[in-house]
């Protein structure tokens, strides 16, 4: 076998197994789930609900506004009937699965689900609001789960009575598509749930991985630095597009910055308390919010085909100088060093502190939810931790 042969080997070994959880054996049985709720029915809970609207199960899904319930539901049925007119889907097929969907703007109407995930902004005063407001509805024995990317499940458990009811499952955007299904497990958080949790993933078609309770859990807390190591690399003369093109030549559909402006640059940030203190920051206050403006990093034509920036090349540059920077050449091997193998280092403490089970498991991760090129066998068999 060639070395391809034996990543991808391993990758699918370690998506199989990455289901498998110390101490969670045949003996411990999933609980029933015969309704979903979602509460949210923005991009990712929509993604949410389609998710298991796809496997045959009944969703409720809650907004607090018609407007914004109407507009969600309507992107739902517009991703159906686009499948359907490309073969994928009858007509038959999407009308039931829209008909499973039951639309509502009370939480109340989450009452006999069996499993309810918040996917609301991610701020923890909405979440733990949210999960205290489920915690006097929801059934005795319904899971309550939140999509949350970065924060503390733990915190956001005991804002109910139940904590041992309480767990993480965290999708990937567009939630429909995208297979990795990062399953967070919390300190109180009860074996039948995580079992449930890991079952349903299976069964909806995605691959889960159990992750412990850390910022960013781990896909995110190693691609913060990923982030950084990029940022530095600004900061030190490198282009956004140098950047991104070591990393799309290693294998990733894309890089740091074209990912940022994919997003929205804007995510996060407020006119009002901006100071200039970034790059991205500035692009901001030039009003370069990513592909959805036309300008980012990049500049875009109306068909959002990315051109490099004489605008960001000129920006990049007067803030290193104003930073008291240097700017100077780099090799594509020493940025592509520079951006994988602080991850790598990441991906050791998480496997030290028991976050990540095994090594497969991180792999498992970055290959379905970030793209890390799977003939590789993903980022630690790449950097040879077994």
């Amino acid at each position: 076998m060639s070395d391809m042969d034996d990543a991808l080997a391993h990758i699918a070994e370690a998506e199989a197994k990455a289901r498998e959880v110390e101490g969670l054996g045949p003996d411990i049985a999933a609980r029933p789930v015969g309704r979903v709720g979602v509460v949210g029915a923005g991009t990712m809970g929509g993604g949410i609900a389609m998710t298991f609207l796809n496997a045959g199960l009944p969703v409720t899904i809650v907004e607090r506004e018609q407007a914004a319930l109407d507009r969600g539901v309507g992107v739902m049925r517009r991703n159906y009937e686009r499948s359907a007119a490309r073969g994928k889907l009858s007509e038959g097929e999407v009308e039931a699965r829209m008909g499973r969907l039951s639309p509502a703007l009370d939480l109340a109407a989450l009452a006999d689900c069996d499993l309810v995930i918040e996917a609301v902004f991610e701020e923890m005063d909405l979440k733990k609001q949210v999960f205290g407001a489920l915690d006097g509805l929801v059934k005795p024995g319904a899971i309550m789960a939140t999509n949350t990317s970065y924060l503390d499940v733990n915190a956001i458990a005991a804002a109910t009575g139940r904590p041992e009811d309480v767990l993480g499952m965290h999708y990937f955007s567009p939630a429909n598509v995208m297979r990795l299904l990062e399953i967070v497990r919390g300190a109180r958080t009860a074996p039948d749930v995580l079992k449930t949790a890991i079952e349903l993933g299976v069964k909806t078609g995605k691959v889960p991985v159990v992750s412990g309770v850390c910022h960013g859990f781990i896909g995110n807390r190693m691609l913060a630095k990923r982030q950084q190591a990029a940022q530095a690399l600004l900061l030190e003369g490198a282009m956004p597009w140098e950047v991104d093109r070591v990393l799309t030549d290693f294998g990733f559909p894309m890089g740091p910055f074209q990912m940022s402006d994919l997003a929205g640059l804007d995510i996060g940030w407020r006119r009002e308390t901006s100071r200039g203190e970034t790059i991205r920051d500035r692009l901001c206050e030039m009003g370069r919010r990513g592909q959805k403006t036309g300008a980012g990093f990049y500049d875009y034509d109306s068909e959002r085909n990315r051109t490099p920036s004489p605008v960001v090349e000129q920006l990049v540059r007067d803030f290193v100088a104003e930073k008291g920077g240097h700017a100077r050449a780099h090799s594509p091997d020493e940025m592509l060093d520079r951006l994988l193998s602080p991850m790598v280092e990441e991906g050791k403490a998480i496997l030290a502190e028991g976050i990540a089970q095994r090594p497969g498991d991180i792999d498992v991760v970055w290959v379905n939810g970030y793209g890390w090129p799977r003939a590789t066998g993903g980022i630690m068999w790449w950097a040879g931790v077994r």
